[in-house]
């Protein structure tokens, strides 16, 4: 990450390279996470919030929002400080929900960069990664792609 006289930047388009791995720091999922997301979009389904009714469910427990877990995972991504102040634009996502994520379980993120692409319209280019949400014990609960449009370097 750069320093600038308005404070850090991010990276910029010219910095990412197809075969660039990124790691995320790790998070421990709570069920007052949980809680907190269901009462802010107001989704109570029993799989997130009923223990008892859970008990007998495929999952033998509750849990997490996979919205949840993948918001976790763009959270844990922008703490790296590379999208600060260079992202432009978020163009969508991809995703595969692969395995439950329970209260207790600590996730990471792990990006591959799979594509670059200079915009012919905007100072930048369009960046997609292969994304994949790994648990503690190396479970990929979800795994997907995201592409965004980058902000090219100043003067390039």
């Amino acid at each position: 990450m750069q320093q600038t006289a308005q404070g850090p930047m991010g990276q910029f388009f010219e910095d990412s390279q197809v075969g660039d791995v990124i790691i995320s720091a790790s998070r421990t999922i709570t069920e007052a996470d949980i809680v907190n997301f269901g009462g802010i979009i107001g989704d109570y389904n029993p799989l997130h919030f009923d223990a008892e009714y859970m008990k007998a469910s495929m999952f033998g427990q509750r849990i997490a929002h996979g919205m949840l877990t993948l918001s976790f995972a763009t959270g844990l991504v922008n703490q790296l400080g590379l999208n600060h102040k260079t992202v432009m634009a978020f163009k969508g996502l991809e995703f595969e929900f692969k395995a439950p994520v329970f209260i207790g379980d600590t996730i990471h993120v792990e990006m591959t960069t799979i594509e670059t692409r200079a915009s012919s319209k905007m100072p930048g280019g369009w960046v997609t990664q292969s994304v994949k949400i790994i648990k503690q014990d190396g479970t990929v609960v979800q795994e997907g792609k995201w592409s965004a449009l980058i902000a090219s370097r100043p003067n390039s």
